[in-house]
């Protein structure tokens, strides 16, 4: 407990110094331009599509596990903070909202770990950066014209699922903040969202070649713009049922400011 409230104490003193940062950096708009890309681009829809029956029965699955094992007890502590007569009703908002972060996490790591890194890598060729592709040693040489076929690496699905591993144990810790309405799942979006801005360029930085040390000084330089982005991506995958599109939508907007990113480099 000591450690979670040292925790906290650490991170509000963070969102002090980057609020500013976070405001004005604008990269929160990024998921929502993923998502007007993507409706725009079937061809970026199709490794959703080609797995929505999976994800379809893995996330009715989750929701009513959840709902079974985990709705009563969680009322019951909502009854105290939002009182007996919201208690219900939140109580619901929250359980689907944790089922929502577990199937979005099962889903990445068992289901969509390679379809998720294909999306990025076609979102940079639509985008004019297929050059990076070709240098990392990426591109497919079936020669199929196709975006989504030609390219699809594989080399960061193993760290991208420690990764997705940390995001779950940290949701899990920091859970009870949802108990405090609106501002505790303020701060819930902000400590998860930081996280999750952290990894948003892992596939573009493997494919410039850019070693640990060198990714963490580039997101550290960029800190406020990186938690604005993960703040929006994480508030829109904690959507009921729709979570795993919005994985995908965000991926796009993700490959989009890589592009943006390497077009200001030239």
């Amino acid at each position: 407990m000591n450690k979670i409230t040292g925790a906290l104490i650490d991170e509000a003193t963070h969102i002090r110094a980057i609020a500013k940062d976070v405001v004005l950096s604008g990269t929160y708009f990024y998921p929502i331009k993923g998502i007007i890309y993507t409706l725009n681009r079937p061809k970026l829809r199709q490794p959703l599509l080609s797995r929505s029956s999976k994800t379809l029965t893995l996330g009715v699955g989750v929701t009513t596990a959840m709902f079974f094992f985990t709705y009563v007890p969680q009322a019951a502590i909502m009854s105290l903070t939002s009182g007996p007569l919201l208690a219900p009703f939140s109580a619901a908002l929250l359980v689907l909202s944790e089922s929502s972060t577990i199937t979005t996490f099962l889903a990445r790591s068992f289901l969509l770990a390679d379809a998720i890194t294909d999306t990025f890598d076609a979102t940079l060729v639509e985008m004019g950066q297929g050059v990076l592709l070709e240098k990392s040693g990426s591109q497919n040489k079936g020669g199929n014209d196709d975006a989504i076929s030609r390219f699809g690496g594989k080399e960061e699905v193993e760290e991208r699922q420690t990764n997705m591993w940390n995001m779950l144990v940290r949701s899990v810790v920091l859970l009870p903040l949802n108990f405090v309405p609106v501002v505790g799942t303020v701060v819930y979006v902000y400590v998860q969202g930081k996280k999750v801005g952290e990894g948003v360029h892992e596939r573009w930085f493997g494919l410039k070649g850019w070693k640990k040390a060198e990714r963490k000084r580039w997101v550290g330089r960029w800190r406020g713009k990186y938690t604005g982005f993960g703040m929006a991506a994480f508030a829109l995958e904690m959507v009921p049922f729709v979570s795993i599109a919005f994985a995908f939508t965000n991926t796009v907007g993700a490959a989009l400011w890589a592009a943006d990113w390497e077009k200001s480099m030239q």
